[in-house]
């Protein structure tokens, strides 16, 4: 067994991410103690998607933003687009629906392979 130091990594990953490439490491916490401060700054960046009642809402999202667990910069950035990907596809979907937005239709059917009747 091959023993690998991992880390926590804040990263971004903007609506039009195409791929891990796309995902910027806003921060990392190589020690125990700085996970707090990482945390507090994850919540500070995701809390205008929180609704009224205090409920996260992806279709509220400008941006995803992730906390990963991993050992590499690399391993994090497709770590991090992999789990935001549902997010990105569903905050997408919202706004063709609710604004035919056309820049969504064109990510959705480029990046995602999702075709919407619009």
């Amino acid at each position: 067994m091959l023993y690998q130091e991992k880390f926590f990594y804040l990263c971004h990953v903007p609506l039009s991410a195409e791929g891990p490439k796309d995902v910027e490491i806003i921060q990392k916490a190589a020690e125990s103690n700085e996970f707090s401060q990482l945390f507090e700054k994850y919540e500070q960046l995701r809390s205008h998607a929180f609704n009224e009642d205090g409920l996260y809402s992806v279709i509220r999202a400008d941006d995803i933003y992730v906390l990963i667990r991993n050992t590499t910069p690399e391993e994090a950035r497709a770590q991090a687009f992999e789990e935001a990907r549902s997010g990105l596809v569903t905050n997408l979907e919202h706004r063709v629906m609710q604004n035919k937005d056309k820049n969504a239709v064109e990510i959705l059917r480029n990046v995602h392979n999702v075709e919407l009747g619009v």
